[in-house]
């Protein structure tokens, strides 16, 4: 029995052992004490690849490094604050003197007038660069596109089909990649040369989807047995929505990538074809032609060669960076709930 004349004192609330437990009094003085923990914020998929590679140190820089190469590229030439400053030859107009020859000078450069210097004819070497810079990136673009479109279409038909439709697309891939690469391109690229810097870039993503190709076909393997696939078909699913909304978005990963590194090695592929005298013909220019073009003067002016090879390796490795950043951001193996 309860003595009434014994003060009453409240009972406390068996505590667990990781000191989980809620004491009355203290919820009484302090009611934030009983709120229940907040909730872990969720996130769409997009916003999850967007803050991974937001994450990315390195590809960030790429970025920024990239979109100043072609902001500086695409500005200078054919779309400058200064127009005329440059005219179809490439000569600044403040130079042409003496019955309109243009003034050479030797010095590697001088801010303000030739940050690259000039060239043996006197044209100004940024101006040329520039120009062989927005021929490049134009084409790494539009070979890394179709190439990437190609090679995705054939290795996803192969590997979710199987039987003689891989057996014909695989034996198609393997004469192209049994032919030496740069001869292939070398071949075509000389017929395509009429076409312009546009003909080169689809001779150049008709020769280099192989790999990708062979990528999706063995990432197709895999997924066309996994239990999604077979409860798509288990309900009518068309193969063509299966391939496209159920198994190529779980390669996106390898595709990435693999367009990232189609784009850096169309930037060395058309530098070697320019380089050998197949790729970009006179009068345009690319990267590749420049330090052809100037090659010979290697031990006395150096920096005719010197600045288009740094802007081919500033854009293959910016590119190549993106990529890898672009992989991790889309990875599905990832555990998403740690962001």
């Amino acid at each position: 029995m309860t003595d009434p004349n014994k003060p009453h004192r409240p009972e406390k609330v068996p505590t667990p052992s990781g000191g989980g437990g809620i004491n009355p009094e203290t919820a009484l003085m302090d009611p934030a004490a009983v709120t229940a923990p907040a909730a872990q914020k969720s996130y769409s998929q997009n916003q999850l690849v967007l803050r991974r590679f937001l994450r990315h140190k390195g590809a960030m820089a790429s970025v920024l490094v990239l979109l100043f190469v072609s902001i500086l590229a695409f500005t200078s030439i054919g779309f400058g604050p200064i127009p005329g400053w440059w005219d179809k030859d490439f000569t600044r107009a403040a130079d042409i003197v003496n019955g309109g020859r243009p003034t050479l000078s030797l010095v590697p450069f001088s801010l303000g007038e030739h940050p690259f210097g000039q060239e043996s004819t006197g044209k100004d070497y940024f101006a040329l660069v520039m120009k062989g810079t927005q021929v490049s990136l134009v084409i790494a673009l539009v070979v890394g596109l179709l190439a990437t479109l190609i090679g995705t279409v054939i290795g996803g038909l192969a590997g979710y089909y199987r039987g003689w439709v891989e057996a014909v697309l695989m034996r198609l891939t393997d004469l192209f990649i049994v032919i030496p690469l740069l001869v292939l391109a070398a071949v075509l690229g000389q017929i395509a040369s009429r076409w312009g810097m546009i003909g080169l870039a689809l001779v150049l993503a008709g020769v280099t989807w192989t790999g990708l190709a062979r990528l999706v076909r063995g990432e197709v393997l895999s997924l066309r047995e996994r239990e999604f696939v077979a409860s798509a078909r288990a309900i009518g699913t068309g193969s063509r929505r299966i391939i496209f909304k159920h198994i190529l978005p779980n390669t996106v990963g390898v595709i990435i990538v693999s367009a990232t590194l189609s784009i850096a090695s169309a930037i060395l592929l058309e530098t070697s074809l320019s380089f050998l005298g197949y790729g970009v013909q006179p009068p345009d220019v690319s990267l590749g032609s420049l330090i052809s073009t100037y090659q010979n003067a290697f031990t006395t002016r150096p920096w005719l060669f010197w600045w288009p090879g740094m802007f081919i390796l500033t854009i293959a490795l910016t590119v190549n960076f993106i990529g890898d950043g672009l992989r991790d951001a889309f990875d599905p193996r990832q555990n998403r709930n740690k962001d």
